[in-house]
């Protein structure tokens, strides 16, 4: 028996470029994984058992999903039982979903001896959905595509930020849809590749008030007039003390950027009763 954790991950910036013939949506993002994490226990069993207290139906469940493709994959007979303890909201737009499926590929791959590689085990989450091989090449990567090209980043910075998500669920599918609504109307970005780099630049200085100006998040938008509370939630941080703030994913789980855990907590007074959490973005020295 062994225990793995499986982080969340917020969106420093994410642009649509509209929906693909395979009716998923070609995007570019640069995200990051943070110090919060759902917890998955594995085990040897006669079959396959799959755990959790979350309430959708099991064949829904993309752990269980993770596991039966892993079985089906390469024609397995192994079973295993997978408990799943969750510390990562659902549909908030921190990636929990998806990085329990990356973490449930590499924990049987562990527990059955498979011996597969990152890429093998990135192009098995990818069938599982668009924002799994994210977490085989994390902890920060400009992620393209419809999320299946993974390209990772060197930044050193950790930050202290405050994620705080009101309590509403918003699917990622709803908001792709209204997103579509207005894609006609959207503004398209110069020199976008400029842009990214810059923006990788600042993170890395540290240059929060520059990251502002060019913060982008083409899903924020739509989720913000349907639900007014995610920029209302966001002004409070911008009020009490941080550099940054945006939408993650998503959404609706806004997150600011402090200059300590203790400013973010104390900006936390403010934003209560929702969920709120101070946690730190991992970076590659840990």
């Amino acid at each position: 028996m062994f225990i793995l954790k499986a982080p969340a991950k917020i969106n420093w910036f994410l642009t649509v470029s509209g929906k693909r013939k395979d009716g998923y949506h070609d995007i570019r993002s640069l995200m990051q994984n943070v110090t919060l994490y759902d917890l998955l226990t594995f085990e040897d069993f006669d079959s396959v058992e799959v755990i959790t207290e979350a309430p959708i139906p099991l064949k829904d469940n993309l752990v269980y999903k993770a596991v039966m493709l892993m079985k089906e994959s390469f024609g397995l007979r192994n079973g295993a039982r997978v408990t799943l303890k969750k510390s990562i909201p659902m549909a908030a737009g921190l990636g929990g979903g998806s990085s329990d499926a990356a973490c449930v590929l590499s924990g049987l791959d562990r527990l059955w001896n498979l011996n597969l590689s990152v890429n093998e085990l990135a192009g098995l989450g990818e069938r599982i959905g668009s924002d799994v091989p994210f977490f085989f090449h994390g902890p920060v990567s400009l992620v393209e595509g419809r999320g299946e090209i993974v390209s990772p980043v060197n930044v050193k910075r950790s930050c202290s930020i405050l994620l705080a998500k009101p309590h509403i669920d918003v699917p990622a599918a709803w908001a792709y849809r209204e997103f579509d609504k207005g894609f006609s109307t959207r503004q398209v970005l110069t020199k976008e590749e400029d842009i990214i780099k810059l923006f990788c630049q600042s993170l890395e200085r540290g240059d929060f008030a520059l990251l502002s100006s060019i913060r982008r998040n083409d899903l924020e938008p739509p989720v913000s007039r349907r639900y007014p509370v995610v920029g209302e939630i966001s002004e409070t941080m911008m009020r009490n003390g941080a550099f940054f703030s945006s939408m993650s994913g998503s959404g609706p789980t806004v997150f600011g950027v402090f200059d300590s855990d203790q400013v973010a907590a104390e900006a936390m007074t403010h934003i209560l009763p929702h969920w709120c959490r101070v946690v730190r973005t991992i970076t590659g020295n840990g």
